[in-house]
């Protein structure tokens, strides 16, 4: 066996010990450091057969819908670094991915979040730009524009200008005048 088989070997069977691991534990807190190291690891393109013969994208996808935050972000971080392959993006849309990472936008944490739009970005294809933009979520996305957080504002913004028609983010703007008008309309209850 050649040095780079010996490698590409080592490299699967360390991936496969740390789904097994996720899988075997009951621990919390080595789940979330299984995850975390798995998302870092779906960073590299290298190791992209691997997740995917791994099955890794839908242990991602099932962590959006923990109670553990953690659970979620680590989810959600590395399902926004393993989408950026084409397979693996097809296996997210495939298997209703853009609901859950969706959901992800309310998250209260910033890095959710943030993964999430990258994610919806990552997944815009020409079959799902319909879904993705969704006045809904063009609507979250005008709103994440106006945060105070620079990360969230820029990422939003690059959203509303890369996946969405200047009509898209014209009615989203509209749709968020009216509701500050009529929720500023409401009249204060007397003392």
């Amino acid at each position: 066996m050649s040095t780079k088989d010996s490698e590409v070997s080592e490299r699967f069977q360390y991936l496969q010990t740390l789904v097994t691991e996720f899988q075997d534990t009951d621990s919390d807190d080595a789940k979330e450091q299984v995850l975390a190291n798995l998302a870092n690891f779906a960073f590299d393109p290298k190791n992209m057969s691997y997740l995917r013969d791994l099955q890794v994208t839908d242990l991602f996808l099932d962590m959006l819908t923990e109670e553990n935050e953690n659970f979620v972000e680590f989810g959600m971080g590395g399902l926004c670094n393993i989408s950026m392959d084409r397979e693996c993006r097809d296996l997210i849309l495939h298997n209703g991915g853009i609901s859950l990472v969706t959901g992800c936008l309310s998250s209260r944490r910033e890095e959710t979040v943030l993964s999430a739009i990258t994610t919806l970005m990552n997944l815009t294809t020409a079959s799902s730009r319909s879904e993705i933009t969704d006045p809904a979520i063009v609507q979250c996305m005008f709103r994440f524009s106006l945060s105070e957080s620079p990360r969230l504002r820029n990422l939003a913004t690059v959203f509303l200008q890369d996946c969405c028609t200047e009509q898209q983010v014209a009615r989203a703007e509209q749709e968020m005048q009216g509701q500050q008008q009529s929720v500023v309309g409401i009249p204060l209850p007397e003392d």
